[in-house]
């Protein structure tokens, strides 16, 4: 059978140990690899591998020895307790042995749980799980975690009290990093929090959060709007060395002065400025965008606007001689000397 997602994320945390066995295949081997996680152990508990209730097998070993999967559902175990059999990467050259296995599996067998990469629907494995009626797949896209799942990952890592802008947070960083980071992240949140009954504040989460290229970014960005000319060839030279070109460089900073524009221009003024933005901001980086947008105010944001225009346009231009990065430096420099203009 075929769980669709919602289906599949309340199946992951409570597993029926009577079936036959779980499919679970996508792209990304690193959030599979997360689901496969969840399931044997919501499946089979913590001592599953000492206790001898796991067997892991690739799923390459299948093709000369088809009976290899049967023997390990069949094989009966040392201590009491469900038992499961872990087939990983696993392709249509294993589909003979799985059928097999099906066709032999009964109550009592351990339970077959298969990881793949991306199958087709024409796959004689998905094929063999979707059409068994004791079976599930279920297919792993390259979505953004739901609020469910992040709050399965939060209750697992015990990190609690965790006010609305914190869980809104936490939603907003879950976007923009991968599976595997969003669960480091949360294991050391509960790790930093660990004594501390506080509230989860907005600050804990950034202090906690993975440093990236896009935090670099917004240290540029920050310093610029704040006209601190002194900062930026430093910071420019730390961007340049981890890959940020010139014209990446160019649009951040026209996205960072378009919406300190949206909240400096509002009729409502800047305050309700901010609350309109979307994605909404939050905490610290909150304060300092209103900050920054009142301080500059929309006339001079608009003469920002066009300096960042007429620079990306000079990037383009076929005919520009002068270094790209030295180009967009120069228009920073004259920025953050607009910005303590009067």
């Amino acid at each position: 059978m075929k769980l669709s997602p919602r289906e599949a994320e309340g199946y992951f945390a409570r597993p029926d140990a009577d079936k036959v066995g779980l499919l679970i295949y996508g792209a990304d081997t690193m959030r599979v690899a997360l689901k496969r996680q969840q399931v044997l152990a919501a499946l089979l508990g913590a001592n599953a591998e000492e206790e001898m209730r796991l067997t892991r097998m690739p799923g390459a070993d299948l093709r000369s020895d088809p009976a290899l999967l049967l023997d390990a559902i069949k094989a009966v175990g040392f201590f009491p307790g469900p038992r499961a059999v872990f087939v990983e990467d696993t392709t249509d050259v294993a589909a003979p042995a799985i059928i097999a296995a099906f066709e032999e599996w009964a109550p009592g067998d351990a339970q077959i749980i298969i990881t793949a990469g991306q199958l087709k629907p024409s796959s004689k494995v998905r094929k063999a799980f979707e059409a068994h009626p004791s079976a599930y797949a279920v297919g792993i896209y390259d979505d953004p975690p739901s609020r469910g799942e992040i709050e399965r990952l939060l209750s697992e890592a015990g990190v609690q009290n965790i006010p609305r802008d914190s869980m809104s947070a936490i939603t907003e960083l879950a976007m923009g990093i991968s599976p595997g980071d969003l669960k480091q992240t949360i294991e050391k949140i509960s790790l930093y929090k660990r004594g501390d009954n506080s509230e989860l504040s907005i600050e804990d989460i950034e202090a906690c959060a993975p440093r990236s290229t896009e935090a670099a970014l917004d240290d540029v960005l920050n310093v610029v709007a704040e006209g601190r000319a002194g900062e930026i060839g430093p910071l420019i030279r730390r961007l340049q060395s981890q890959g940020t070109n010139a014209v990446s460089l160019c649009i951040g900073a026209t996205r960072h002065f378009r919406t300190l524009y949206a909240c400096a221009s509002d009729p409502g003024g800047a305050v309700q400025g901010i609350g309109k933005l979307r994605p909404p901001v939050y905490g610290k980086r909150r304060d300092r965008i209103l900050r920054q947008a009142q301080g500059w105010g929309a006339p001079k944001l608009q003469t920002a606007l066009t300096v960042l225009t007429d620079t990306d346009l000079s990037l383009r231009s076929a005919g520009q001689t002068a270094p790209a990065m030295a180009l967009v430096e120069r228009a920073m420099i004259r920025l953050a000397m607009l910005a303590r203009s009067r």
